[in-house]
């Protein structure tokens, strides 16, 4: 019997801290700054940072995610939607003899091209960018494994710098 008083308790204690985080979400979405959102809940400022620390830890998590499984497989999804819509468009322009209907299909197929390049194009900068996070992580786990061995912190730190010089190539 204890020990089911001890779990209710303990998931009672998450329900209210997810609340809270949401309702802190909630303020931050509306421009409220830390102090703001601390005396609109009336809990103390250090434990709305922490849940702000949180959620940014929640929302980096998410991105990245997102740029390394999602947005791969909605690119592929989007170049080949555009694609079947430019096979069908070419195949009504071509049996078209109305000029008039053939000018709209050709003027579709413009427009489809356009946004076929502009994906494109974009797209590859998206892709150098999923290398840049990828090599640099391989980068930090190889310096967090060297770290480990040699117990040298300093001289095997990343280069920040030449990182931030690679990433404004790439845009």
């Amino acid at each position: 019997m204890n020990q089911i008083s001890t779990e209710m308790n303990q998931q009672n204690n998450n329900n209210k801290i997810e609340w809270c985080r949401s309702k802190v979400h909630e303020l931050l979405v509306k421009g409220y700054n830390h102090y703001e959102i601390a005396h609109a809940l009336q809990i103390p400022r250090p434990t709305i940072t922490k849940d702000i620390q949180y959620l940014r830890q929640l929302d980096r998590e998410y991105l990245q995610t997102h740029i390394q499984e999602r947005l791969p497989q909605e690119y592929q999804n989007c170049m080949s939607g555009i694609n079947q819509v430019l096979q069908l468009t070419w195949e009504i322009a071509e049996k078209q003899t109305d000029d008039r209907t053939k000018l709209q299909a050709f003027a579709q197929l413009n427009e489809g091209y356009k946004f076929k390049m502009d994906l494109t194009t974009n797209g590859v900068v998206i892709t150098d960018a999923i290398k840049f996070v990828q090599i640099n992580k391989e980068k930090l786990t190889t310096t967090i494994s060297k770290k480990e061995d040699n117990g040298n912190k300093e001289s095997e730190e990343p280069d920040y710098d030449e990182d931030k010089d690679q990433l404004e190539e790439l845009l």
